[in-house]
């Protein structure tokens, strides 16, 4: 149940969009170009890190919403689950191993951070695009898991985060908030 009094049961991160477009419009339209813009990570694959991130952090919210999205763009269902059980026999190509292992301990102990483990992104072929997208994915995730836990908000059920997905892939990040919706951002 959200926190908030002025929160429906069914709250969710438009809600807060849409009380504050001035603050949040602009965090919309840079959620739509990281995971939708240029980048050696494909959208699917930057979905799917968003949710396996959103699991290190345990945001039931984020990971089930950002799960269905990355399964209704291609990612094998169920491979999230899988990932965050054990990322080392996890069914993913190995070059994707470092990077979900540098989301990961970035999310979860940011301050250890080491130049190893930005290397062994380098030794599996990433470049440093590939690097910052991994990074500012992550950041994205961690300030999203504080929204929706902050707030309080209820994770979806599978079957409409299904719903949700289908609609993140047709209205992109921005025109999916009613509030921020702009013919400019279709």
């Amino acid at each position: 149940m959200p926190f908030f009094k002025s929160h429906p049961p069914d709250a969710n991160p438009s809600n807060v969009f849409g009380t504050y477009p001035d603050v949040y419009g602009h965090w919309a339209e840079m959620g739509q170009k990281l995971i939708n813009g240029p980048s050696p990570l494909s959208p699917a694959e930057r979905e799917m890190l968003q949710a396996y991130v959103a699991g290190v952090a345990d945001c039931q919210f984020a990971l089930i919403a950002h799960a269905e999205v990355a399964y209704a763009m291609g990612v094998e269902e169920g491979l999230i689950d899988k990932l965050l059980a054990d990322l080392d026999t996890a069914p993913i190509e190995d070059r994707f191993k470092p990077l979900l292992t540098f989301a990961g301990k970035l999310m979860v102990t940011p301050s250890n951070m080491t130049q190893e483990d930005a290397d062994a992104v380098f030794d599996e072929g990433w470049d440093e695009k590939g690097l910052h997208d991994v990074i500012a994915i992550t950041a994205r995730m961690s300030f999203m898991a504080r929204i929706n836990e902050g707030h309080g908000f209820t994770p979806y059920s599978r079957e409409h985060a299904k719903e949700r997905a289908q609609d993140r892939l047709n209205k992109g990040y921005v025109n999916m908030y009613d509030a921020l919706a702009d013919e400019d951002n279709e």
